[in-house]
């Protein structure tokens, strides 16, 4: 298994944060990204990878997971989770190769498959290289947990 490497990204005048928020189907990521007090780490230099969510990916999860992971006293799980969904790097979708493993910001390995189709662990890759001013957003269908 091969690392991911980091790729150019080119200028985009929005950052990531406001990429997602301007895409208009991550409100609840938007949300836990705010509660998580990671907006400006996502508005940062970077380059950043996001898989991100979508709030129908949210919404798969089991009834009051979000509510409760909203929740102050809950913020480091929060962190935890979303940090999870970042990759260190700029790494669009023609530097992926299956079985490859990328390194979350959170501290677990993320498992690539591209064949049949290109998943991020147990989540489909719905639309990928969404470029942003410092990184690249890849949409994913599932919320993906560290150590699953």
């Amino acid at each position: 298994m091969t690392a991911l490497t980091a790729a150019p990204v080119q200028a985009s005048e929005s950052d990531i944060v406001d990429t997602a928020v301007g895409a208009g189907n991550f409100t609840t990521l938007v949300t836990a990204v705010e509660a998580a007090g990671l907006v400006e780490t996502l508005k940062g230099e970077g380059p950043f990878t996001v898989f991100a969510p979508t709030d129908e990916a949210f919404a798969k999860l089991p009834a009051g997971t979000v509510e409760d992971l909203l929740k102050p006293e809950n913020k480091d799980k929060l962190v935890q989770i979303l940090t999870y969904h970042v990759v260190p790097g700029a790494v669009m979708s023609s530097d992926l190769s299956d079985g490859m493993t990328a390194p979350s910001v959170e501290g677990s390995e993320i498992t690539i498959k591209t064949e049949p189709e290109v998943m991020a662990n147990d989540a489909k890759v719905t639309q990928a290289d969404i470029e942003a001013s410092n990184g690249v957003i890849h949409v994913i269908d599932t919320v993906i947990m560290p150590g699953m």
